[in-house]
């Protein structure tokens, strides 16, 4: 990247309407219980990492799927609010937007669950309109709530002209046997690690995709920082420490800090202390999409902690 080149970062991903539920703590199996919030957030891996990928100074273009409804054009509105295009994200006629409903406790921690909809439709013809787009790319990302075949025809496109490709494995079931070689890095959390590791240590599945050809493993580990594993081997980066409100979106934010550095020709060690500050943010503020720092919060929080 030239100095003063604003970075371009390509998102093949999904949109979904997050339905908020704030409680005391975690339902049991078969309890009612009253709710304390609710809020009614944009979100979505691939939107979360694009909109926080545009706040923190990227080009960022966009390739998915809405409905033809209430919520696709939510969205829509947002995009353009934030200065984003929208050039290629369709609206589907015959299935609704992507909506989640995650559960948020007290202490911050949640858990999702998500109906795709009409994330599933993205088809290979999407991505070929956007083949320009993906071949100015300086980086990809990817994620697997789109189908797999659309996001690995985008991974051949961009890496053929030497775009980094990014592959946040999530969610977890959908995690297929083989990660498409273009993929340079792999980025999961701990649980995500885990199911791609299919029995091996997390440790040694990452030794052995870095052995294949991989430039690195990068897995997220919540309130425990960041894991790298690279051909420098493997090393540990402690979290920031924050008392978080909404978890909801933070490690979306991490790997968009991390495509930003990375895009920007920073080394993965610094990439991944920038990642770590840009997901403590996000930690801060209740929803996805609000969440997301833009790159004046963070820089002037890193200097804050030095």
């Amino acid at each position: 990247m030239s100095l003063g080149k604003r970075v371009k970062v390509c998102v093949v991903g999904s949109f979904m309407t997050d339905l908020v539920f704030k409680v005391q703590r975690f339902p049991k199996p078969g309890e009612s219980m009253p709710g304390e919030e609710f809020g009614l957030f944009l979100g979505g891996k691939g939107f979360n990492q694009a909109i926080c990928l545009h706040r923190l100074g990227a080009e960022v273009v966009m390739v998915g799927r809405l409905g033809k409804d209430y919520f696709g054009d939510l969205f829509l509105r947002k995009m353009a609010e934030e200065g984003m295009t929208t050039e290629f994200v369709r609206q589907d006629e015959s299935a609704g937007t992507g909506v989640a409903c995650p559960i948020v406790d007290r202490s911050g921690e949640n858990a999702i669950i998500g109906v795709a909809r009409a994330n599933l439709r993205i088809d290979l013809e999407q991505v070929e309109a956007a083949r320009e787009e993906l071949e100015s790319a300086d980086v990809l990302m990817l994620q697997f709530e789109v189908p797999h075949q659309v996001s690995f025809r985008a991974a051949a496109i961009a890496k053929k002209v030497g775009a980094l490709v990014i592959l946040d494995p999530a969610p977890v079931h959908n995690v297929q046997a083989e990660i498409d070689e273009s993929v340079d890095y792999i980025v999961p959390n701990e649980i995500e690690a885990q199911a791609l590791a299919r029995g091996l240590k997390v440790e040694d599945w990452a030794a052995r995709e870095v052995r294949a050809g991989r430039s690195g493993v990068v897995i997220s580990i919540g309130d425990k920082g960041a894991l790298v594993f690279d051909q420098a081997g493997q090393r540990h980066f402690p979290p920031f420490k924050i008392k978080p409100v909404d978890t909801t979106g933070a490690g979306d934010a991490f790997r968009a800090g991390l495509a930003i550095s990375l895009a920007e020709g920073k080394g993965i060690d610094a990439a991944v202390r920038f990642a770590n500050a840009v997901g403590a943010l996000a930690c801060l503020v209740n929803g996805a999409e609000p969440s997301m720092p833009h790159r004046e919060q963070v820089e002037k929080f890193i200097k804050e902690q030095e």
